[in-house]
């Protein structure tokens, strides 16, 4: 028996546009699993995440202050184990990491067990090449220990072709690219131009459809909620 679930990346700018629309979006896209960057990191940090949470009917499954990364949960997906890892710091720009929330969907025998994660790679080449090794060995050894697949999502900060996305995509599947649903561009929400989100499965994973999401009730709050377009995963997973 295979279970599906929703896995959705976002990047939401520190909620410093709309962060009702933000929840919106979210309520909208029903995902079981949402990977998030760009969460708050300042004043007020744990109650603004928080009350995103609540606002998106969600649960905190991993993350910390640093790096503003999250993963939240649906109340039916149960978090069994969690890590954070912060990558290489390279003096003079922003610190990245690596937010990891093992998972459990389903009952008894029929329970699978995922390994979700969030990152958010910088704007310079040669940091975000190094830090792409660096998570790729991070989720490597996450599957060895939880004996689970994995999926990580995130802001790429590059378009597909690029080193970084082809490191990727050597031992995962870019969603997109395997069965594209929707939209594909997801930067900017007002002027979409470039694909550089994006949800990678492990081969074992099927993945249904990914894309942003079409929707005219959705995608009016796109501009209004942040700078990036959600990307929306329908993956299926392998029977245990």
């Amino acid at each position: 028996m295979t279970t599906t679930l929703r896995v959705v990346s976002y990047n939401i700018r520190s909620l410093r546009d709309d962060p009702a629309a933000v929840a919106r979006v979210v309520r909208a896209l029903k995902p079981d699993v949402l990977c998030l960057q760009e969460v708050p990191r300042f004043w007020f940090w744990r109650w603004q995440r928080r009350r995103l949470a609540r606002a998106c009917g969600l649960r905190i499954a991993a993350g910390r202050r640093a790096c503003g990364l999250a993963v939240f949960t649906a109340p039916g997906v149960r978090r069994v184990g969690r890590e954070f890892h912060l990558l290489t710091r390279v003096p003079g720009i922003h610190r990245r990491a690596l937010a990891v929330a093992v998972l459990e969907i389903g009952q008894g025998n029929e329970a699978r067990r995922l390994i979700a994660a969030s990152t958010h790679l910088d704007l310079y080449d040669e940091p975000r090449r190094a830090h792409t090794g660096e998570l790729i060995a991070h989720l490597d050894r996450a599957r060895r220990r939880y004996g689970a697949p994995v999926v990580v999502t995130g802001d790429i900060n590059e378009q597909p072709g690029g080193d970084c996305w082809t490191m990727l995509c050597t031992g995962l599947q870019d969603g997109w690219a395997v069965a594209p649903m929707g939209e594909e561009l997801t930067f900017s929400a007002r002027d979409p131009q470039r694909r550089i989100d994006g949800v990678f499965a492990e081969q074992g994973i099927e993945v249904v459809g990914c894309g942003v999401p079409a929707d005219p009730a959705i995608a009016a709050d796109y501009p209004l909620a942040t700078d990036h377009r959600p990307l929306l995963a329908e993956l299926r997973l392998p029977a245990a």
